[in-house]
């Protein structure tokens, strides 16, 4: 069992989500700017995506990374716009006319109520959307969301590695071992991004951490947002 509690606009831990800010950003951009330029293929122009990828924040896409491999960035070279984008139409918050993206009256109200849009977007995100679909591998984990949220909910609360939870789903990634790596991202991908683009989870690095590999843990939105059968069996998490 698992719910998407409705959060208020003014609640504090929707800062954590890097979706929403973004989206926010974009309605909002589309509303007091004026309409974003379209390309041909109907992407966002490289002026927009040269100004969302500086001003997104996005977790590991500063726009110093993004820029030290690119001269110039497309949409397609911003994973995380290009996933906005379509979002953002599909759930009806915009729509492109006349070879612009224009914020709809429904996108324009939302930017104005995070608590609404993070209930409008991240269960659809999460939930519906076909990871694989968009994912280099093009392969999906065998599990359902069900048991993938009840069980890191408990696994995470004193933080694990990819890996780690993935042994703990499958059984079949032992340490050291490279046979799963495939496994594994898809793993990660499927299911780990998605959590942490919404940002009910969060990665550290694991250089700076001390740690041998990159941890997982779950951000102050994870608790707020989500209500799960498995919250009663919790064990308080350990606090160094």
């Amino acid at each position: 069992m698992y719910e998407f509690r409705r959060l208020s606009d003014d609640h504090p831990d929707l800062r954590y989500s890097p979706l929403i800010r973004a989206a926010r950003l974009t309605l909002r951009y589309a509303v007091e700017e004026g309409p974003i330029g379209l390309t041909k293929t109907k992407a966002f122009k490289r002026s927009f995506v040269h100004w969302a990828a500086e001003h997104f924040e996005w977790p590991g896409s500063s726009s110093e990374e993004l820029f030290r491999y690119n001269k110039v960035l497309n949409e397609y070279d911003f994973a995380p716009l290009e996933l906005l984008h379509f979002l953002l139409t599909t759930l009806k918050m915009g729509r492109h006319y006349k070879g612009e993206f224009r914020a709809s009256r429904k996108g324009e109200a939302l930017s104005r109520s995070p608590g609404k849009l993070f209930h409008e977007l991240i269960p659809f995100y999460i939930l519906r959307l076909d990871h694989a679909a968009y994912g280099r591998l093009k392969q999906a984990p065998v599990g359902t969301w069900d048991v993938w949220l009840n069980v890191t909910n408990v696994e995470l609360e004193n933080g694990a590695s990819e890996r780690e939870l993935y042994n703990t789903f499958y059984e079949d990634g032992r340490d050291g071992d490279d046979a799963n790596w495939r496994e594994i991202a898809a793993f990660s991908h499927y299911v780990l991004t998605p959590l942490e683009w919404s940002g009910l989870i969060a990665t550290q690095d694991a250089k700076a951490a001390g740690q041998p590999a990159h941890m997982c843990f779950k951000t102050p939105l994870w608790r707020s947002a989500l209500k799960l059968e498995t919250d009663n069996v919790l064990k308080p998490a350990t606090r160094h």
